[in-house]
């Protein structure tokens, strides 16, 4: 996905133009990324602002949220690896000792990583539920407090033009 302002050249991925879409058409109510670098940063706010069902804006995480099991996941996977390489380097186990013990851990990582998605989306949501202060104009001082936080979570008409966050 990209957004309308965006050609299929600025997204450089040409293997996939000829299934990209924009933003604003997408008319489903929530998007999230399972890979990474599916979705340009600009077509997340496209969506955000444009897309959905009524054209009125859908719910979309920034790329961060969506691609963080993937990151935990490397985080998890590198960490062990760092472990395990040392004790190999020290003659205290073999590589295929080694390999054996990564593949019976891989449930486990997997397990590991769903439970810091879920908390993670479990704090999210907690936090939009909470009582925020909404923009009166988008240079009000409260946004200027939630932009500089690059946490803004409300919705487009009420955000500040200054936002850094994606998901305005």
């Amino acid at each position: 996905m990209k957004s309308s302002a965006e050609s299929n050249a600025d997204v450089g991925d040409k293997a996939n133009d000829a299934i990209r879409v924009n933003g604003e058409d997408l008319r489903v109510k929530v998007v999230g990324e399972g890979g990474n670098l599916g979705l340009t940063q600009l077509g997340r706010i496209e969506f955000d602002r444009k897309g959905g069902p009524e054209g009125e804006g859908g719910k979309i995480n920034t790329d961060a949220i969506d691609n963080s099991a993937g990151v935990d996941t490397s985080d998890h996977e590198v960490n062990i690896k760092i472990l395990l390489n040392a004790l190999v380097a020290d003659g205290d186990m073999t590589v295929k000792q080694r390999n054996k013990i990564l593949a019976a851990m891989t449930d486990e990582v997997g397990q590991l990583v769903l439970r810091n998605n879920y908390a993670q989306n479990v704090a999210l949501a907690n936090a939009v539920a909470q009582d925020r202060p909404r923009c009166s104009t988008p240079t009000s001082a409260s946004c200027a407090a939630w932009a500089a936080t690059a946490t803004w979570t409300g919705p487009w008409s009420s955000c500040p033009t200054t936002a850094r966050s994606v998901n305005c």
